[in-house]
């Protein structure tokens, strides 16, 4: 659940109309994390809130984005929400592990704050395993996307004009059923789920 800070950065409301929300996916390598801290501090954004919840192993430390003396005593907890409203984005930052069995719920309070926050679309920056890459991904970059249907309509266009590669399916049974394709994510945290939800 969406908590805004009390100070606010003028978007601490929990409506977020039209903004697109980024956040990582809490997988191999910390990727995602990471570069979701280089977006916060590079672009400056404002912390709006936290997004308050029991399936993340709880943490707090010092600020990980002063600048100033006078900021440098914030303290940052588990999940914190950045807002940049200039350019209708929305971050939510996760800088702790799942607790055990917590996935699905955390994905389905994650996504009732997305409806009623009102966002317009949720761009998830995940990772997995390099080692179980098939054939066809250790060919060019390895990185991939995936696009909900809906998505898929709006901006599957721009995908192919960019050159960017689909995230292969793999045969759910390898060697046995070659003909049956399965989305696999190794490593890649709540990235299946979500994308599935």
């Amino acid at each position: 659940m969406f908590v805004p800070c009390e100070r606010g950065g003028g978007s601490a409301s929990s409506d977020f109309k039209g903004f697109t929300l980024l956040m990582p996916a809490v997988s191999v390598g910390n990727v995602g994390q990471l570069a979701i801290d280089l977006v916060i501090s590079t672009l400056g954004m404002t912390k709006v809130g936290y997004f308050y919840t029991d399936c993340l192993v709880p943490m707090v430390g010092n600020n990980p984005y002063a600048t100033a003396e006078e900021n440098s005593m914030e303290l940052s907890i588990n999940a914190e929400v950045y807002s940049l409203p200039s350019k209708k984005l929305v971050v939510l930052q996760i800088r702790s592990p799942f607790i055990k069995n917590k996935y699905r719920p955390f994905c389905q309070t994650l996504l009732s704050w997305v409806k009623s926050s009102k966002c317009a679309r949720v761009v998830v920056l995940s990772s997995s395993h390099a080692y179980q890459r098939d054939d066809e991904q250790l060919l060019g970059t390895p990185l991939r996307y995936l696009l909900t249907p809906d998505l898929e309509k709006a901006v599957g266009g721009l995908m192919q004009d960019l050159n960017w590669k689909e995230m292969e399916k793999v045969a759910s049974y390898p060697g046995i059923n070659d003909t049956e394709k399965v989305l696999h994510i190794p490593g890649g945290g709540i990235t299946k789920l979500l994308f599935t939800e």
